[in-house]
């Protein structure tokens, strides 16, 4: 894996947690998280390709979307 893709994991990782925070509901677990954002990582990057845009504005649109969802 390269530097730049784990970056983003970090990035994704963090606001994965933020938003745990956010909800005052409990973190899960350090892998879970990873897997997660390594997800979140790999849906932003297709989204990216497929119509163009900033991939920070879709891994936050994406974390928020997950959130949403619960």
């Amino acid at each position: 894996m390269g530097f730049i893709r784990q970056q983003e994991e970090k990035l994704a990782v963090r606001f994965l947690r933020w938003q745990y925070e956010k909800q005052k509901t409990p973190t899960p677990a350090e892998s879970d998280l990873k897997r997660l954002a390594a997800r979140i990582v790999d849906d932003a990057h297709r989204i990216g390709r497929e119509r163009g845009g900033n991939l920070l504005d879709i891994m936050k649109e994406l974390v928020q979307e997950f959130f949403k969802k619960k």
